[in-house]
């Protein structure tokens, strides 16, 4: 039994890896080294091309992924939240969200961008988020627009009266473009500072907290959030690879 355990024993140690310390490895001096880097990629300079692609790529990847977990967290609030104002297809299979500012030049630019998916696409759902950002002239008129949304009126229009309105709009420009849609002026001036129209919008800036969007127009298509005014085409091609493939990125 003891030769056997001899036995065993001389062949673990003749098996096992030889291990250098550290203090013998050879160091490579970055006099040396340096060159030798510089002129491996100098000989293919497009390596750094395909390097920065690959990092581009895989930043964009762990952004997607963590705006889809935070999404996802924050699914009701941000898709189905009670009273917020609908526009479209309230059953369409694909659902654009917008958090916007009426304030915000870029999305009076984009403005046109929304009217023709709208128009065109009759499964589209939309979803607007006041955001008011950019003033306290914004947030009075974000104030009155909760309390129109909250009515029995045409949303689009107010939105598109205010969009289009020459100048900032504040809160007397809303409540004039809530006027001209039968709405009291004076019951909505009476109630935009009620608690229930800050809690809507405070519940806009949590979303924007958790998802980290600081700008407006921003979208939110499936699993993505999109800052910027992308233009038209941008908005149709994620729309419709979000029904091809359930995601605004389709492999392939």
């Amino acid at each position: 039994m003891n030769e056997a355990l001899t036995q065993y024993d001389a062949k673990r140690v003749t098996d096992a890896p030889v291990v250098i310390p550290s203090q013998d490895v050879a160091q490579i001096d970055p006099a040396t080294l340096n060159p030798m880097i510089e002129s491996f990629l100098m000989s293919d300079p497009k390596i750094l091309q395909r390097m920065s692609v690959a990092l581009d790529t895989t930043v964009r990847a762990e952004e997607r992924a963590q705006a889809g977990g935070a999404i996802a967290s924050m699914r009701d609030k941000i898709f189905n939240d009670p009273g917020q104002v609908v526009l479209g297809n309230p059953d369409g299979d694909v659902t654009l969200v917008e958090f916007f500012d009426y304030n915000c030049g870029y999305c009076r630019n984009a403005l046109p961008d929304l009217a023709t998916l709208l128009a065109e696409d009759p499964n589209l759902r939309v979803v607007l988020k006041e955001f008011p950002i950019l003033s306290n002239e914004s947030i009075d008129a974000a104030r009155v627009a909760v309390l129109v949304g909250e009515s029995e009126v045409d949303y689009w229009t107010f939105h598109e009266a205010l969009f289009t309105s020459r100048g900032q709009v504040d809160k007397s420009v809303a409540l004039l473009a809530a006027a001209d849609l039968g709405l009291s002026s004076v019951s909505l001036e009476l109630d935009m500072n009620s608690e229930a129209v800050a809690n809507k919008i405070q519940t806009s800036y949590e979303i924007a907290k958790a998802l980290n969007i600081t700008g407006t127009p921003t979208y939110i298509i499936g699993n993505e959030v999109i800052p910027g005014a992308i233009g038209i085409d941008e908005l149709k091609t994620r729309i419709a690879n979000m029904r091809e493939c359930g995601e605004t990125l389709c492999e392939g």
